[in-house]
């Protein structure tokens, strides 16, 4: 009934269904309480209605639990994950999909393919979350965006949505010990899918800021 609204004209848009609704909120709620045991999070902003893609910078393993704990289930996130190192294994790729609901992006080729596979997952209403960076940062430097989320966003017809998470390099550093530590989420205002890689990058480091 949602979808035949949509191509109908009105003015509701599409969300994902009630049960992938419902397994988001229990992600959401697991990782909510866990951060809150580490220090707690906050968010600013929210995302728009209907789906999107989320670029955010990468320092920490932690960053998934973070935008789990803070982007609303309605949008039931999808999140980008190393094919190579999450879905390696049965174990990794098991909680990769049910507590990150990750999906597999190469990153020794076809990994654009991977990423355009999401677009009806995208037209879905669908939040997917990718890193550009496309690895964990060193250190609080953000690095290069890569294409791919821009073209994803082009593909889908949907907006690109800038966000900072400050603190998970602290809390999680790479090769590093859990720390306490507060989080904070900031969502940025959403961007055409027309805008270069560069300038997504760049609204990213202006919330970091």
């Amino acid at each position: 009934m949602r979808r035949r609204c949509v191509r109908a004209g009105c003015a509701h848009l599409p969300l994902p269904t009630r049960p992938t609704r419902l397994t988001a909120r229990l992600r959401r709620t697991l990782w909510r309480g866990a951060l809150t045991l580490t220090g707690g999070i906050r968010r600013t902003g929210r995302l728009p209605e209907g789906g999107c893609v989320v670029v955010a910078n990468h320092t920490s393993h932690a960053d998934t639990a973070a935008l789990l704990a803070a982007l609303d289930a309605r949008h039931a996130p999808r999140i980008a994950a190393a094919a190579d190192y999450w879905f390696a294994t049965p174990w990794r790729r098991r909680i990769c999909r049910r507590l990150a609901a990750g999906f597999p992006v190469r990153r020794t080729g076809g990994g654009l393919g991977d990423l355009l596979a999401m677009t009806e997952a995208l037209r879905s209403g669908h939040a997917v979350v990718l890193f550009p960076e496309g690895t964990r940062a060193r250190d609080e430097s953000l690095g290069t965006f890569h294409r791919g989320a821009v073209l994803l966003a082009r593909e889908a017809k949907v907006p690109l949505v800038p966000v900072a998470l400050l603190g998970t390099g602290e809390l999680l550093p790479k090769h590093g010990r859990l720390q306490r530590t507060r989080l904070t989420v900031r969502i940025g205002t959403p961007l055409p899918a027309t805008v270069t890689p560069d300038e997504a990058r760049d609204a990213v480091a202006a919330l970091l800021r």
